[in-house]
């Protein structure tokens, strides 16, 4: 027999602690096997429309009766394609419930919702009725959807418009290689050994590169990074060798570099450079250009050791932009080849006509950014949400500022960047993409440049050098941290300063 001194047995199952400050929306989040319920689709305009299009979004082979008086032909178009889809163009009749697990209410008759809502719940059937939340058993979401990955977004009723803006920016903040993610996964699950634990362990090794940093390489992203780094060091062999055929040592070099102020001069210039490029995803040469010959340098020695400095900087700004997350990989395979081949053409057309018809070109080019350039900074403060438009002929759009930045003196980054940006493009990932995009076109032109004519003035393209690769790291970090106007009013002040620049260089 228990006596008074007895402890009381423990309770099998722990009761949750209550939280101490509840969220306000209470729904709960649940994702249905529509495809397995019969819908009921009251309502044939305008809302009708809508709802049954979200539904067969997401659930293609949903069966849906559709019922209402007047029928869109839209909505017909749209049925035709979805033979599940039923459409009976009638009043509604209490009968239509006998067939139905969920029921969508989309005229503009309060009282007929309230009528058929009232008899719905006496079916224990779940209704949402349009633009009425007191009457709803469910609400609809704004959706997101990469592959497998899909985001429903909740407002509690308040505010369908604040759901598809916050859609929206996860949208273009969310890769399109979450489909394959999640596929791998799937593989990856499969395949791990041991007990729960090492499991967790081997799964959080293979996301860290999601959350952290390169903690670990996809083979395409380990692939890449090679390529990346083979071209560079390729490039700088044939550097140190033109420099040795013309007998300096790398004793010189350093003697020269440590007693020279000027030096240190040029490394500041091609800091300030890259840090403006890294950020804007244009304006090294306009930077670099205006910088030296403001120092009393000629434009044949500015020109030549621009484009051999840039292609060291363009790689580390873009190996550091993939690195932060601000490359768009279809994008880039997108602007790749087309951008190489309008580089190298460019500049075997600079080498063999020389720069006689690069000046008309140029005055072209100018003209047309600064009219891109002041679109730039009034979309900047424009309210009304920018519309994202498909960029057409994204590859001739990348071989023109490949050969423009060779055949004119530079152009890619104010050609390419703007243009994408003015499409509706977000600047992080425009800039990102372009700069990465850009080392592989900047090594192209100067190795052909370099093959032709060889290479001087390496004093500051060391200088250059130095700069540039120190400042690629912070550049590519701002880029994805600078609010999206003001980085839309730093694009537009670029690319109208090197507009200007280039016209006052003509005139």
């Amino acid at each position: 027999m228990p006596t008074n001194n007895s402890t009381p047995a423990t309770p099998a199952v722990a009761t949750l602690p209550p939280e101490s400050a509840p969220a306000a929306n209470h729904l709960f989040p649940i994702f249905l096997k529509l495809d397995t319920m019969r819908v009921l689709l009251v309502g044939g305009g305008n809302v009708g429309l809508e709802k049954l299009g979200a539904i067969l979004r997401n659930s293609p082979e949903t069966a849906v009766t559709v019922v209402a008086p007047l029928l869109l032909p839209e909505l017909r178009e749209l049925a035709a394609r979805h033979p599940r889809v039923q459409l009976h163009q009638r009043p509604y009749q209490d009968s239509d419930l006998d067939h139905a697990d969920i029921l969508f209410l989309a005229t503009d008759d309060v009282e007929l919702h309230r009528y058929i809502g009232t008899a719905a719940a006496a079916r224990r059937l779940l209704t949402n009725v349009a633009d009425t939340p007191a009457l709803c058993d469910f609400y609809l979401s704004s959706v997101l959807q990469k592959g497998d990955l899909k985001i429903a977004i909740s407002t509690n009723g308040k505010s369908p418009t604040v759901g598809k803006r916050l859609r929206e920016v996860l949208a273009e903040v969310l890769p399109a290689e979450l489909a394959s993610v999640l596929g791998q996964m799937t593989i990856i699950r499969g395949r791990l050994q041991g007990d729960f634990a090492e499991k967790v362990k081997s799964l959080n090794a293979v996301t860290a590169e999601l959350a952290h940093g390169p903690a670990y390489e996809t083979p395409a992203t380990a692939y890449w990074r090679r390529v990346a780094t083979g071209a560079l060091m390729t490039f700088a062999g044939f550097i140190i060798l033109n420099i040795l055929s013309y007998y300096f040592t790398w004793q010189q070099a350093w003697d020269l570099a440590r007693s020279s102020g000027t030096f240190y001069t040029f490394v500041a210039v091609g800091f300030l450079a890259q840090m403006v490029d890294g950020m804007l995803g244009m304006g090294y040469g306009v930077v670099s250009a205006i910088s030296l010959m403001s120092l009393g340098l000629s434009p044949v020695s500015v020109s030549a050791s621009i484009h051999t400095a840039e292609v060291f900087a363009s790689g580390a700004s873009g190996y550091n932009h993939y690195r932060f997350g601000n490359v768009n990989k279809r994008l880039f395979r997108v602007l790749l080849l087309p951008g190489i081949a309008g580089s190298v053409s460019g500049a075997l057309l600079l080498a063999h006509f020389g720069e006689t018809y690069a000046g008309y070109v140029k005055a072209l080019l100018a003209v047309y950014l600064l009219i891109l350039g002041l679109r730039i900074i009034t979309k900047a403060f424009q309210k009304v949400a920018r519309k994202r438009k498909k960029v057409k002929n994204a590859g001739w759009l990348a071989g023109a500022g490949g050969f423009l930045d060779s055949f004119g003196g530079g152009g890619w980054g104010p050609l390419v960047t703007s243009t994408l940006i003015t499409n509706g493009r977000t600047p992080r990932y425009v800039i990102g993409t372009v700069s990465l995009v850009e080392f592989f076109v900047t090594f192209a032109s100067a190795f052909t440049f370099f093959t032709i004519l060889g290479i001087s003035h390496w004093q500051i393209v060391l200088g250059l050098i130095v700069g540039g690769v120190a400042a690629a790291p912070i550049a590519a970090k701002l880029a994805g941290r600078l609010p999206t106007r003001w980085m839309f009013v730093g694009v537009g002040l670029m690319v109208i300063v090197w507009s200007l620049w280039a016209l006052r260089k003509l005139l």
